[in-house]
């Protein structure tokens, strides 16, 4: 339960398609921004999160506690003018990743939320959110959305001393690794969605796959229909071929033709 009304809604349209209609329907009233105005993403404005003044449209408060699913997206606590808060989340919205590599942080997700700001410590914390003191959105990991076990997360800004964001602000390694388990674990939870797998079942199909060595996402989704049509077979140690996708079609040929 919240205690104090949020004043501020960033909803994920991506992850909550109807939530425009209803809206434009039901809360006409309310002041909204597109976040990715006046940035390198503008050109997908409507197919990003939008910025919701809650202030201007008190009736939708209760919503957003009691329907999460519908109102997807984090509810947002500050005292910073629309302008400067504005200027901060689009500011979080492009960031590198390594040396050469620049990517667009869905941050606003909730269940991305779940593995980017366990993964920052409290002086990273501070600097991530900025002039957001409180941050909630009801949410979780893949694996917990998986078995129903989602709930209300939250953060509190530590507040400590130290320098602002950055443009394209570099993400920490432990950032970037659970981001990485973030995109294994939805990758996963998709598979399970789609072949009424049990997610535990299909995780564990992923890792051996990569244990294998078959990262590359169509040679592991490749891995991951054979290892459905064959769930008791038992990979050979040593597989011939000089790619990912050979060695998996040598698997493919010995458990087609039963051999060990």
């Amino acid at each position: 339960m919240i205690a104090a009304s949020p004043q501020w809604l960033l909803l994920d349209l991506p992850g909550a398609p109807n939530a425009g209609t209803t809206l434009q329907q039901a809360f006409p009233q309310v002041r909204r921004f597109w976040l990715f105005d006046d940035t390198e993403w503008q050109v997908l404005r409507e197919h990003g999160p939008a910025l919701i003044d809650l202030r201007t449209c008190p009736p939708l408060v209760e919503p957003c506690h009691s329907e999460p699913d519908t109102w997807r997206g984090l509810l947002l606590f500050s005292e910073a003018s629309t302008s400067q808060l504005l200027a901060h989340l689009r500011r979080m919205l492009t960031v590198t990743v390594g040396v050469h590599h620049r990517a667009l942080l869905n941050y606003y997700n909730p269940q991305t939320a779940s593995y980017f700001f366990d993964a920052s410590d409290a002086r990273e914390l501070t600097r991530w959110l900025g002039p957001i003191s409180r941050l909630h959105w009801f949410g979780g990991t893949w694996p917990d959305r998986a078995i129903g076990s989602q709930g209300w997360q939250q953060l509190t800004n530590p507040k400590l001393a130290v320098g602002p964001l950055t443009d394209e602000e570099e993400l920490s390694p432990f950032q970037r690794d659970k981001l990485q388990t973030c995109l294994l674990e939805h990758h996963a939870w998709q598979w399970s969605q789609s072949t009424g797998t049990e997610y535990n079942r299909l995780w564990s199909h992923l890792q051996e796959g990569l244990a294998l060595g078959f990262s590359e996402r169509p040679v592991l989704d490749g891995w991951l229909w054979l290892r459905l049509q064959y769930p008791d077979a038992v990979p050979a140690r040593a597989l011939s071929g000089l790619t990912q996708q050979e060695r998996l079609d040598t698997l493919r040929y010995l458990w087609q033709n039963n051999q060990p």
